[in-house]
C-alpha cells in the first residue's frame, strides 16, 4: 500500500481529478518534450464533461504557458481503463499539420495520474492492504496505529504531516477571512463560511456553537476550493473540507495539542489509502462515495482516534461513515465544484464527528468490516448510472441547468 504522501498532496483547487491530475499530466509532457510550441489537448469522458466547471482548461493553459493551447472537449468517448482520459498532442509551429509526439493519460482521482501503458510504479510502504490485517498487527504488537504510520514511513512523516496540517489550516484561515461576497463561475453563490464562523461565535448554546464552528471550518476550506485555492487533497479537492473541519474543530473545542492532532492525520490517512488501494476515490468513477464517502471514513477514524477510541474501535467508525454514505451520487450542477459539493463537505464533518462517538459507544460485535464496505462502495459505483458520475447529466445537475442561464444574467448586474 502506497505512503502518505500519494493520498494528501497540496495543490490548486477545484478538483483532484479535473484540475490537480490535468495539470500534472500537462507538467509531465512539457518536460519529456520541451521543444513542443503548440500544443491539442483532448479531453474525453468525464474530463471533456465537467472540465469547463472544474477548470481543467485553465489549469493546463497555466502549465503550458506561454504556448498556445487548443481544446477539444469529447465527453461522448469514454475509454475503457478509465472516464477521466487526457490526450496531449504536441508541434513544432501551430500551422503544422502531423504532431510531433502524441500521449494518453488518465487522472485516476486524488491528484494521481497514469500513462496509458504502463503499470502503476509507484512504490508500495505498506506490507499490509487490509484493515482486518492491520488491526491483527497494531493488537499483536499492542501498537496504535500511528505508530503503525510511523514504523513503515519512518519518523520523518511527521514532518510531512505537519506540513499537510498548516496547509489546511492556511486554507481554513483564508477562507473563514475571505473578503469576496461570491465565489467565481456562472452559479451565484455567495461565501458562507465568513458568515457561519461570525454566527458561531456569538452562539450561547455550546452544542450549537460547536457544530457551527466545525461546519464553518469545513466551509472554508470548501470555498476556498471552489475559488482555486491552494489545499490538500484529503482524500480529494471535492471533499477536501470535511477531514480539516474535523481536526480544527477537536483542536480548538478539545484543546489538543498539534502532536495529538498529526497523529489523527494519519490515522485518517490509513483509512484513505485503504480505499484508494481497494476501491477508488474517483467521482468519475464510482460517484461521491469514493470522495465525500471516504472523506467522512477518514475524519470519523480521526475523531474516534481523539476520543480515545481503539485501532477496532477505529476502524468500526470508518465502516459506519463509509456504510450510511453508500450510492452517494456526484451530480454537480453546471460541472462546478460547488452545488452540492460544498454544503455536502460542511453535513459530512458533522456525521463524521457524531459517527466517531457513535463507534466509540457501541457495545457487542459489529457484523460489517471495512474492507467489506470499501468491497461494497466499489461495486456499487460501478453499477451506478454514469449520469451519476461526474457528468452533471443527471440529479441536482439535471433540474438545475434550465436556471444557470437565470443566474449568470444576475450575476453580470451585480457583479458588473
Amino acid at each position: 500500500m502506497y505512503s502518505l504522501r500519494e493520498l494528501y498532496r497540496i495543490g490548486m483547487g477545484p478538483s483532484s481529478s479535473h484540475t490537480i491530475g490535468p495539470s500534472t499530466i500537462a507538467r509531465m509532457f512539457r518536460e519529456e518534450y520541451p521543444d513542443m510550441k503548440f500544443f491539442k489537448v483532448f479531453l474525453f469522458g468525464s474530463l471533456g464533461a465537467t472540465g469547463k466547471g472544474h477548470f481543467t482548461d485553465k489549469a493546463i493553459e497555466t502549465v503550458l504557458a506561454p504556448h498556445k493551447v487548443e481544446f477539444v472537449w469529447q465527453p461522448e468517448v469514454v475509454l475503457t481503463r478509465h472516464t477521466n482520459a487526457m490526450r496531449i498532442e504536441g508541434f513544432k509551429h501551430e500551422s503544422d499539420k502531423k504532431p510531433m509526439c502524441s500521449k494518453l493519460y488518465y487522472s485516476i482521482g486524488g491528484g494521481a495520474v497514469i500513462e496509458d501503458g504502463k503499470d502503476d510504479t509507484i512504490q508500495h510502504v505498506y506490507p499490509d492492504n487490509r484493515m482486518r490485517d492491520i488491526q491483527r498487527f497494531c493488537n499483536e504488537n499492542n501498537i496504535s496505529l500511528p505508530e503503525y504510520v510511523e514504523k513503515y514511513e519512518g519518523v520523518e512523516i511527521w514532518d510531512f504531516c505537519k506540513e499537510i496540517w498548516d496547509t489546511m489550516n492556511a486554507c481554513i484561515d483564508r477562507g473563514l477571512n475571505a473578503t469576496q461576497k461570491y465565489l467565481p463561475a456562472a452559479l451565484l453563490l455567495e461565501r458562507k463560511a465568513p458568515r457561519v464562523f461570525k454566527t458561531a461565535m456569538e452562539e450561547s448554546n455550546p452544542i450549537v456553537k460547536n457544530d457551527a464552528l466545525a461546519s464553518a471550518f469545513a466551509l472554508a476550506v470548501s470555498e476556498e476550493n471552489a475559488s482555486m485555492g491552494v489545499m490538500v487533497t484529503a482524500p480529494t479537492c471535492g471533499s477536501a473540507g470535511v477531514l480539516p473541519g474535523v481536526l480544527r474543530y477537536a483542536q480548538e473545542v478539545y484543546n489538543l495539542p498539534e502532536e495529538t492532532i498529526l497523529k489523527g492525520l494519519a490515522v485518517a490517512g490509513i483509512i484513505g489509502l485503504l480505499a484508494k488501494h481497494n476501491a477508488s476515490l474517483s467521482g468519475a468513477e464510482v460517484g461521491c462515495q469514493g470522495e465525500i464517502g471516504v472523506s467522512t471514513s477518514m475524519a470519523a477514524a480521526a475523531m474516534c482516534y481523539f476520543l480515545g477510541g481503539t485501532t477496532d474501535q477505529i476502524e468500526r467508525a470508518a465502516e459506519i461513515a463509509m456504510e450510511h454514505s453508500l450510492g452517494l451520487t456526484c451530480d454537480p450542477i453546471g460541472g462546478f465544484v460547488m452545488i452540492p459539493c460544498i454544503e455536502r463537505n460542511a453535513n459530512a464533518t458533522l456525521r463524521a464527528i457524531h459517527t466517531a462517538s457513535y463507534a466509540k459507544v457501541l457495545a457487542g460485535s459489529y457484523r460489517i468490516s471495512y474492507d467489506e464496505i470499501l468491497h461494497t462502495m466499489y461495486e456499487t459505483g460501478l453499477d451506478m448510472n454514469a449520469g451519476y458520475k461526474e457528468t452533471s447529466i443527471d440529479g441536482l445537475a439535471k433540474y438545475y441547468d434550465k436556471l444557470l442561464d437565470e443566474d449568470m444574467k444576475r450575476r453580470e448586474q451585480l457583479l458588473y
